[in-house]
């Protein structure tokens, strides 16, 4: 399997190495940090009250412990969309064909997602804008970044990511100094006990403190994309360290640091009625531009999050033409040494799904709870290549022993920390389906992994006869 996977890969047009380091952090960093934290920070605390904080922590232990996986075997080979071929390599052909089609799936859905509140956040400004002239504008802006070259999209994503990591380390550095030194509160400072004097730190149980995971899994889905990344960087297993010991941490920072300050301003059961309590945060401090200011950001979180999408599925795409399993054309390679026509294939999906999202809108006012749905499908595949990464470790170590006596970025505590980590995600998956606010979403991921397995099992069946 191995020199197969090695005559592949000869024969497999290569991806430029153009990409510096620092921008594969901040695509990973822009990746994980998106809308899932501006928008689905209120969902997860009106499940589980404070202990969000705690819930935040746990899934991103369980994430250290996949991307640390992914970090070892990416380290010996650092390929474009490298969880999908280890995925092949070590597990199943099925399980990387599932993991790359999973990944596409995702993407398409985000970004169509993306799109559509970038367009509401025009509205903010431009109240009489058109959605579907304005959407289609900032698609086109997205795709011409991407056939640029991966310099380029690495270069936006790095601006994109910037402007967001800048403005909540703002609001975490304000939010301290109103819980520690009362500004903007006549020098009097809150203090903590918004943590626990209403109701107490776990308000929603064990239940509650699980259901806050679909949400937060879904906020950290797009970190795996430092291994589709990593054939397009330079100098890849020096930035392979770095950036896994650097990206989580910074996450982690980032979502749990904003969540302590807005349940530690605001009492958890109040967040509801105060809008968006970034928004109110900046505002109680004096800035009365606060908005305004939110507003540029979740707008540059939501294209940062469509611009990782079309990243990362296209090469998913590309790989798939070369290995027989999409159509050759979406193999092609560009002059400038990008996957054009997969690229162009999975915007027009985006677009596609956006039109069609736009004029359901129009015509049926139950269509923004049906893309609800729609859009929270996408959490289940999106698990898929964390699974695979974890399946895949354990196989790698077993095979390639000789490559590990040295191997400077191994996993700790391996293989407990796989079989911890992998049964972790099973029981988030389970209180999905608990869950009534999730469980159709379970229903259609569940559904699309199906599909694309009887797919590849009637395709491959075919191939034998």
């Amino acid at each position: 399997m191995e020199e197969i996977l090695k005559q592949e890969l000869k024969e497999t047009p290569q991806l430029q190495r153009s990409m510096t380091a620092r921008q594969m952090e901040m695509i990973s960093l822009g990746g994980a940090i998106g809308v899932g934290l501006f928008m689905g920070s209120t969902s997860t605390i009106k499940w589980t009250g404070p202990s969000v904080l705690l819930a935040y922590m746990f899934v991103g232990l369980i994430l250290y412990i996949v991307m640390r996986a992914l970090g070892e075997m990416i380290y010996v080979n650092p390929g474009t969309g490298s969880f999908a071929d280890y995925a092949t390599e070590y597990v199943h052909p099925l399980a990387g064909y599932l993991a790359k089609w999973a990944n596409i799936f995702e993407y398409i859905i985000v970004g169509m997602s993306e799109v559509v509140a970038a367009t509401e956040y025009l509205k903010y400004w431009w109240p009489h804008i058109n959605a579907l002239t304005s959407g289609v504008i900032i698609i086109i802006f997205l795709v011409a970044a991407n056939l640029v070259s991966a310099k380029a999209y690495g270069s936006l994503e790095f601006w994109f990511a910037m402007i967001k990591v800048l403005t909540i380390i703002a609001m975490i550095l304000l939010g301290l100094g109103l819980i520690l030194f009362g500004w903007g509160n006549g020098g009097h400072p809150i203090g903590i006990s918004n943590l626990w004097s209403h109701g107490g730190f776990f308000t929603g149980g064990i239940s509650g403190f699980f259901f806050s995971m679909s949400i937060i899994v879904g906020s950290y889905q797009g970190i795996e994309l430092l291994g589709i990344s990593a054939g397009e960087v330079d100098n890849p297993q020096i930035a392979i360290i770095k950036s896994v010991k650097s990206v989580l941490f910074r996450i982690l920072i980032f979502y749990v640091g904003a969540i302590f300050v807005i349940i530690t301003i605001y009492p958890w059961n109040q967040l509801a009625n105060i809008g968006s309590p970034f928004v109110s945060t900046f505002a109680k401090i004096g800035i009365t531009a606060a908005a305004s200011v939110i507003n540029f950001v979740v707008l540059t979180a939501a294209l940062s999050g469509a611009n990782s999408g079309i990243y990362s599925s296209s090469r998913m795409l590309f790989k798939l033409s070369h290995e027989g399993d999409a159509p050759k054309i979406l193999g092609r390679l560009s002059k400038r040494v990008v996957p054009d026509a997969a690229i162009l294939g999975i915007s027009g999906g985006i677009l596609l799904g956006f039109i069609v999202d736009t004029f359901a809108s129009t015509y049926s006012s139950s269509a923004s709870n049906l893309f609800v749905v729609v859009f929270s499908s996408s959490v289940l595949p999106g698990m898929v290549p964390w699974f695979v990464i974890l399946l895949a470790e354990l196989r790698f170590r077993k095979n390639n022993p000789q490559l590990l006596s040295c191997h400077p970025f191994k996993l700790p505590l391996y293989p407990f920390s796989n079989y911890f980590a992998f049964a972790m995600l099973l029981v988030i998956v389970v209180f999905m389906f608990i869950n009534p606010d999730t469980r159709i979403s379970v229903f259609v991921g569940a559904s699309v992994l199906l599909l694309a397995t009887a797919v590849y099992l009637l395709r491959h069946h075919t191939n034998k006869l």
